[in-house]
């Protein structure tokens, strides 16, 4: 028996959870370089009333910031979503692989249902969420700080060592990470069900396996599971933008969560929970596409 057999096992291996971790670093630079200048418009609109729309503020932040906006604190996504995007796969697979042990001993067949599809999916966005809260932090106050002089943060990490002095690790670089929580459960227990579900539902209809299903179709699926991602959470992730774009000390807003959503309801009605999502699922697409295919073909190419 291969040294990669004795460590994978039948179910849980350590050689499968290092590639499907992997596959997801890979993903998560494709979505970070797919996504980027979507997320600066989105994050604009959601933060900030000066922009009409989301072609107003694209416009806007080109003719006053140039064409590196878009890329405003790409070097902390680029590694943290690589990061992120790993745990989630990492995760998500190792969870499936649990409950495929368990539906064999019980009921003889591994399959999982959409309900198990769900929990791996929210598993794998509640692991993320340590690392995603931080990260998305310091993406977010890097993206909304003026322009030129009167920048509030040189960096990343000098971005990172001012949150933590306002109030600490946990309120201050931490904040937001109650309705973070909230907004990963139920974004990846949807995308990846969504993804599984069109995934499963092609290799039966065309009676072929699930690795045989093509690149093209793989992408479109996961273009599909991006839009279903965000559609299912989209308000959890403005409240989210809220809480980290508030200032620090008796200048901030929101004093909570459940604060943030009263304050928005009331001031804006249900409309202010959608605030920008016209280029969030124009930006979900793509990303969600190149993410999912990057994963599969170097999965298919590891494997």
């Amino acid at each position: 028996m291969s040294v990669e057999k004795e460590l994978e096992g039948p179910d849980h291996g350590l050689v499968r959870t290092l590639k499907d971790l992997f596959a997801g670093a890979a993903g998560g630079v494709a979505q970070v370089l797919l996504g980027q200048p979507f997320d600066i418009v989105k994050v604009r609109l959601q933060t900030t009333q000066q922009y009409s729309s989301a072609l107003d503020a694209a416009t806007k932040i080109y003719k006053n910031e140039g064409p590196t906006a878009f890329y405003k604190g790409t070097l902390t996504p680029l590694i943290g979503i690589g990061a992120c995007v790993s745990v989630q796969f990492g995760a998500f697979h190792y969870v499936r692989r649990a409950f495929e042990a368990q539906n064999t001993l019980k009921h003889s067949r591994p399959d999982l249902s959409y309900t198990q599809y769900y929990a791996s999916g929210a598993f794998a966005g509640i692991a993320n969420t340590v690392l995603s809260s931080p990260i998305e932090h310091i993406r977010i106050r890097l993206q909304t700080q003026p322009h030129g002089a009167n920048r509030l943060y040189s960096g990343p990490i000098d971005c990172m060592k001012k949150l933590s002095a306002h109030q600490g690790v946990l309120k201050g670089l931490y904040r937001g990470t109650a309705v973070t929580y909230l907004r990963e459960a139920q974004a990846y227990g949807v995308w990846f069900t969504t993804f599984e579900y069109l995934m499963n539902s092609d290799a039966k209809r065309n009676n072929i396996k699930r690795d045989q299903v093509s690149t093209l179709k793989v992408a479109f699926y996961g273009g599909l599971a991006g839009e279903a991602l965000w559609i299912a959470s989209y308000p959890f992730d403005v409240v989210k933008s809220k809480m980290q774009t508030d200032a620090f000390g008796e200048a901030q807003k929101y004093k909570s969560m459940r604060d943030c959503f009263g304050q928005v309801w009331r001031a804006e009605g249900m409309g202010g929970f959608w605030r920008g999502i016209g280029p969030t699922l124009l930006r979900a697409m793509p990303v969600s596409a190149g993410t999912f295919a990057t994963v599969e073909l170097t999965m298919r190419l590891i494997s």
